[in-house]
């Protein structure tokens, strides 16, 4: 009974791997993060908020993805669950083509779940989370990469969307 207990231990080390049916791509990511001023408030508390964006690309032969997480800890001196802060919040997600001067939008989509995530609270009114963009992805030619921009519109401060740059990935 020990030799059949040996042998098929011995098939099952020396048996090839399956192959898997996709490798997942290795991405490759950078991060910023920006204090961003609530327009809307000019009162005695602190506003601030503490936003950072993280964006990744990878490249699966001629096809790029590219995905953006969003961390941030706000001010806690709005009511419990306000969804007043924002009249509008979204990340936008781009794949861009590199080249020498500017690089060029050859994909890109708006996350506009964004605000309510931001707008929500726990119930102590403290004001902090992540939100993670699903993956876009487009044909690229040699060095391509991820991009993101936060939008934000306050509540009642007339300005509308005010664009926020995070650093690009690494080209893929």
């Amino acid at each position: 009974m020990q030799r059949l207990g040996a042998a098929v231990a011995v098939v099952a080390v020396a048996a090839p791997a399956a192959p898997s049916a996709t490798a997942a791509p290795a991405y490759k990511c950078a991060s910023s993060t920006k204090g961003i001023d609530d327009t809307s408030y000019d009162g005695p508390w602190p506003d601030n908020w503490k936003v950072t964006v993280r964006t990744c690309a990878a490249r699966t032969g001629g096809a790029v993805y590219a995905y953006a997480e969003v961390r941030w800890d706000g001010a806690s001196f709005y009511p419990v669950d306000d969804p007043t802060i924002f009249d509008g919040a979204k990340l936008r997600v781009q794949i861009k083509q590199s080249r020498e001067g500017a690089d060029f939008v050859v994909a890109e989509r708006d996350f506009p779940g964004l605000e309510a995530r931001l707008e929500d609270s726990t119930s102590s009114g403290a004001r902090s989370g992540t939100y993670r963009t699903a993956t876009i992805s487009h044909r690229a030619g040699a060095a391509a990469l991820g991009d993101s921009v936060l939008f934000l519109d306050w509540h009642g401060d007339g300005r509308g969307y005010q664009r926020h740059d995070y650093t690009a990935s690494p080209t893929v």
